[in-house]
């Protein structure tokens, strides 16, 4: 089987072409060839203006609600919407029915993502069942295919606990990743505490339950010297806190969403409950912070936290709606359009370079010879999101039927070409 990729900009600081604009022939998987022009009659074709090619993107956290959750989303659904938005490898929470919390559920989802169009890599559980209490078996889950552990949208609020862990994963270089809420602050709270929260009469999760948490786990990844991902940091505190631990050399990693670089508390006077979200939409000021600190470089991924939801938990009252929101077809689009000034090698680092260096992911090169996991995209090319192309089984997002700047156009990976 061969694909044909016509004139494509190489996004690649690894390719002897980086920045070059060449047809790329694959054969079999493999890139066969890149030259200035390539005839090749039977290939299928991927041409378009302004067409980029890099290595494949990296989702580093998203939901995919299976096994046990199936009518908000499933293995194929999720790699479906994974692939329309460019991934090619996606990190799956371990909040499922039953818990992937022990080898064999790392190795269900391994097994059932073998034949989908995206390498899905489960991240293990840190505590059984998810209840904070006991370690779960980390390293049998970490030699069964677990990428990362964490207890996703429980983050573990024990300290102590939390330093075992820490500890135990340190013996097999393992990363833990930790949602930033400290439950026991603002546990009643449904948006971001300030002014915002005051005017709509809703009960408000302070910047400090965040904040709070994030000091904690840097001073406990200090002590241990272990690898820490910090995903859905949304305060200019939280982030001032990870700059300070990357500066003393820790090995601290961190994640922002899409949606916190997009929106601001300021958006919820509609009382849209597609913006209901764990950590909640922040300040203005907040939102800056990590704008600028994607620009910077201080942020190491982008992670959609692609959380679907079903009709019934979000088309009711604000305050039983569920939190969260579906993104992985919308998330390149996302940033592109709200940091459009961004350098096609940041997004690349963001989308790709950085999550498969801190995770220990395969390497991908956009030269002759290498393994094809590519991600084709256009920066100038309009995402609309609709009804009709949302490969979700749920349909919980604000991005629906709003226009966006940037788009994935395809991906090529396990030897065949997926395009939208």
């Amino acid at each position: 089987m061969q694909i044909l990729l016509r004139q494509a900009k190489i996004i690649d600081s690894s390719s002897p072409y980086n920045g070059q604009t060449k047809d790329i022939l694959i054969t079999d998987g493999i890139i066969s060839s890149i030259e200035d022009k390539i005839d090749q009659q039977d290939a299928q074709v991927v041409a378009g203006e302004d067409l980029l090619v890099s290595g494949g993107w990296v989702d580093p956290f998203s939901h995919f609600c299976d096994p046990g959750i199936e009518y908000k989303e499933t293995l194929e659904t999720g790699a479906n919407a994974a692939a329309a938005g460019g991934y090619t490898r996606v990190f799956s929470m371990p909040n499922t029915d039953p818990v992937v919390d022990n080898k064999s559920q790392v190795s269900y989802v391994v097994q059932q993502s073998a034949c989908l169009p995206v390498s899905i890599h489960p991240i293990g559980a840190i505590t059984k069942k998810l209840e904070g209490k006991d370690l779960a078996e980390m390293y049998d889950m970490k030699n069964s295919g677990a990428v990362a552990f964490s207890d996703g949208l429980v983050p573990v609020q024990t300290a102590g606990l939390f330093l075992k862990a820490l500890q135990y994963v340190k013996a097999f270089d393992g990363v833990l990743i930790q949602i930033p809420i400290d439950k026991s602050i603002g546990a009643g709270g449904l948006i971001n505490e300030g002014i915002i929260s005051t005017q709509l009469g809703l009960p408000g999760i302070p910047a400090i339950s965040e904040e709070t948490i994030i000091k904690r786990d840097i001073d406990l990844a200090r002590y241990t010297g272990s690898k820490l991902h910090i995903t859905g940091v949304s305060t200019k505190t939280s982030i001032d806190l990870i700059a300070q631990a990357k500066q003393e050399g820790l090995q601290i990693s961190c994640s922002v969403t899409p949606y916190h670089l997009y929106f601001a508390d300021e958006d919820l006077v509609s009382y849209d409950t597609n913006l209901k979200l764990n950590p909640p939409l922040r300040t203005v000021s907040d939102r800056a912070a990590l704008r600028e600190a994607v620009e910077n470089g201080l942020v190491d991924c982008i992670a959609t936290h692609h959380l679907p939801q079903n009709w019934d938990n979000k088309i009711c009252e604000f305050e039983y709606a569920k939190s969260g929101m579906i993104g992985l077809q919308t998330a390149f689009a996302v940033v592109n359009t709200v940091l459009p000034n961004l350098s096609n090698e940041k997004i690349i680092k963001l989308f790709s370079g950085n999550a498969r260096n801190i995770f220990d992911l395969p390497t991908t090169h956009v030269s002759v010879g290498s393994k094809a996991e590519l991600t084709l995209f256009s920066r100038t090319a309009e995402t609309l999101l609709n009804s009709g192309n949302n490969q979700s089984k749920s349909a919980n997002s604000p991005f629906l039927d709003k226009p966006l700047t940037g788009k994935a156009i395809a991906i090529v990976h396990k030897g065949k070409l997926f395009t939208n």
